[in-house]
């Protein structure tokens, strides 16, 4: 899983092939022992968890990067690996 962005401790991931969602356009975030995998529609949690201040900062980045999120989930789709995205 390709790294797209890491801020304040966090990993972001994106996964080439991901059957688990059902294709929808999630991504994943680690931070510390914690992980989850994110919508990128609504920023809600998929699975897994994450501490609340570090699930509202990556919130707050999928918001601000929404475009760029769904334009390397279709690279991602397609077998192509995403492009690296500005942290927060």
């Amino acid at each position: 899983m390709p790294i797209i962005s890491m801020f304040y401790g966090i990993i972001i991931r994106m996964c080439l092939i991901d059957n688990q969602h059902h294709n929808l356009p999630h991504i994943h975030a680690k931070y510390a022992e914690f992980e989850a995998s994110i919508g990128i529609a609504d920023g809600e949690i998929l699975a897994g968890e994450l501490p609340r201040k570090q699930l509202r900062l990556v919130q707050a980045w999928v918001e601000l990067h929404h475009d760029e999120l769904m334009a390397d989930w279709e690279l991602a789709v397609g077998g192509e690996s995403p492009y690296k995205i500005a942290p927060l």
